[in-house]
């Protein structure tokens, strides 16, 4: 069964519940990265993080969550767009140890100096306008509350996140409090009250549980007395465009010569994504046949801008 985001809402339309549970997605993304367990687990949470807050974006775009750090760890950059597909990559720090025991605070803030970015990037945006981008400082020891505080202060939402990640699954749970419009339909419980009680609730759930349980589970035992309504499950996929023919265009804007030095050094050329990790190799044959059209004559793409 494909990975799937479920969302909630109170009987009194006053909050919503979100989760998601990541198998597929998530193992699809560490297939060709590969980081220590501390930086694996970052990466993990705000993958989760990602889908839960990209399912609220009202416009077709995408939601690029980015802890850029001062410490081991120089990047930790999530893409995640309307359609709930999603690419995640971390940057480390050459020369740095990572400690077994890091956390956000020593892998992204050691100095102080560390910067938690939101950017909403809408696909219809007008030539020459720039995408919505948000900097605060990284506040917290975890992933989960660096966003709560990037919610409350930036966007004025009552936000709560729980998150856990480890080499199998990445999975999370949002809590979010909806602006009061009246309208609610349950006379016996007030918007505060309904979210004391939902937040209480929620706060008694494990990282192991969110690991281990289905999102079905997970909801049932924390809001069981509650009446939720549920909305449409939305399926989650990793994608990365990036593609052997991609890869093959970027080569030949190199021109031949470049690539026929690099064979001359390697033997080969090695290319991996920036944003994915997954390797693409091109031997002598694979490089020729780059330079040569479909008539069959050999044609040098440096040629082409004079």
């Amino acid at each position: 069964m494909s990975d799937l985001f479920k969302k909630y809402l109170t009987r009194d339309n006053s909050a919503r519940i979100q989760a998601t549970r990541l198998t597929e997605s998530w193992q699809t993304g560490l297939a060709h990265q590969h980081f220590p367990d501390c930086v694996q687990r970052l990466l993990g949470e705000l993958v989760s993080a990602a889908v839960l807050l990209a399912s609220n974006i009202k416009f077709d775009g995408s939601l690029v969550l980015q802890l850029q750090g001062d410490g081991p760890i120089a990047l930790i950059v999530v893409e995640c767009n309307a359609d709930l597909s999603l690419r995640a990559t971390a940057t480390l720090r050459d020369g740095q140890e990572i400690p077994s025991e890091g956390t956000l605070q020593s892998l992204l803030n050691a100095n102080g100096q560390g910067r938690f970015i939101v950017v909403l990037d809408a696909a219809n945006r007008a030539p020459g306008t720039s995408p919505y981008q948000g900097v605060v400082p990284i506040e917290g020891d975890t992933v989960a509350s660096a966003l709560q505080s990037y919610m409350r202060d930036s966007e004025q939402l009552d936000t709560r996140l729980w998150l856990a990640s480890d080499s199998t699954h990445s999975a999370g749970l949002l809590l979010q409090r909806l602006p009061d419009h009246g309208g609610h339909t349950d006379a016996e419980s007030s918007p505060d009250e309904t979210w004391a009680r939902i937040t209480q609730l929620a706060a008694t759930i494990k990282p192991e549980e969110l690991l281990q349980l289905d999102t079905d589970t997970v909801i049932h035992r924390l809001f069981w007395q509650e009446e939720l309504a549920a909305f449409e499950p939305q399926p989650v996929r990793w994608h990365c465009p990036c593609t052997r023919e991609r890869v093959a265009e970027m080569l030949r804007s190199l021109g031949q010569q470049e690539i026929d030095d690099i064979l001359k050094e390697h033997g080969q050329v090695h290319i991996t994504c920036n944003f994915c990790g997954k390797p693409y190799e091109f031997d002598a044959i694979d490089c020729t046949g780059l330079f040569v059209d479909r008539t069959g004559a050999v044609h040098d793409s440096d040629q082409s801008l004079h």
